[in-house]
């Protein structure tokens, strides 16, 4: 799926995964879900969703915590940036 598809889609894209989902429940503005999803999402990829929400939250902390379990240096650039830099790549794999 193209990243244009992926922002267009007016269900979530279950077949994509867990981690996936959750980007799709933020982007339309549901954190609550999109972390419950983040939750639910295996590895590092689960975690590096879950270090973005927690940065968009501002918690800092336990965002630190997910980018160390995902293996991945702390974001510093716009939330957004992160957002489609995360998304892209996933739906590159």
């Amino acid at each position: 799926m193209s990243f244009d598809d992926f922002r267009a889609q007016a269900n979530p894209p279950a077949r994509l995964g867990a981690a996936l989902e959750a980007l799709w429940h933020d982007a339309r503005g549901d954190w609550a879900t999109a972390h419950a999803r983040a939750q639910e999402a295996a590895g590092r990829d689960g975690a590096w969703v879950h270090a973005y929400l927690h940065r968009k939250e501002g918690d800092e902390m336990n965002a630190g915590y997910w980018y160390a379990r995902a293996g991945r240096p702390a974001a510093g650039g716009s939330l957004q940036a992160e957002w489609e830099s995360i998304t892209r790549e996933l739906l590159a794999r």
